[in-house]
């Protein structure tokens, strides 16, 4: 499946119109991709998109203290102080393993990930039928995450995205 994301955000997550998902379908299907992974990425982007639909660029930048959406109440059921700590549930432990959790640990400190756009993160990464998730697989839902709800992250965190680590040489 995440052959198939991969592909979607190459051809598609730098501008170009998105495909309703039965024309996308064809085309994943015309790619030589099969059956069963076109069909969980779908359902998969299909949650992506439930998950950021209303979240705007700019709420993703915004303190943790405005609500998604609702009223006022809402907003104090939100609220996030800034020494507040996430805590991860057993599953989400295993799903993504220390290795994951690090790496949003890490994007969560560098200002790379607001705490609405971790949490659709985490719902994806949940999303995957597969366990555990590979980092590598980790990078690409972060990467989804980012495009479709139209955040732009810094050069270096989507250089950090886009690249391999087992060889990569620091410099």
């Amino acid at each position: 499946m995440f052959e198939v994301l991969a592909f979607v955000y190459e051809n598609y997550g730098r501008g170009a119109s998105f495909p309703e998902p039965r024309q996308l379908g064809r085309k994943l299907s015309a790619h030589g991709f099969d059956d069963e992974e076109i069909g969980e990425a779908l359902h998969w982007l299909d949650g992506l998109s439930l998950a950021a639909q209303g979240l705007r660029p700019e709420d993703a930048e915004l303190s943790a203290s405005v609500p998604w959406e609702g009223s006022e109440s809402a907003a104090a059921g939100l609220a996030q102080s800034g020494d507040a700590l996430r805590v991860y549930c057993a599953a989400e432990q295993e799903r993504l393993g220390a290795e994951g959790l690090g790496f949003i640990h890490f994007l969560e400190i560098a200002d790379a990930l607001p705490m609405r756009l971790r949490e659709i993160v985490m719902d994806r990464a949940m999303a995957i039928p597969d366990e555990p998730v590979a980092l590598e697989e980790l990078k690409i839902i972060v990467l989804m995450v980012y495009w479709r709800t139209g955040t732009r992250p810094d050069a270096l965190v989507l250089d950090e995205l886009c690249r391999g680590t087992p060889d990569r040489i620091a410099h």
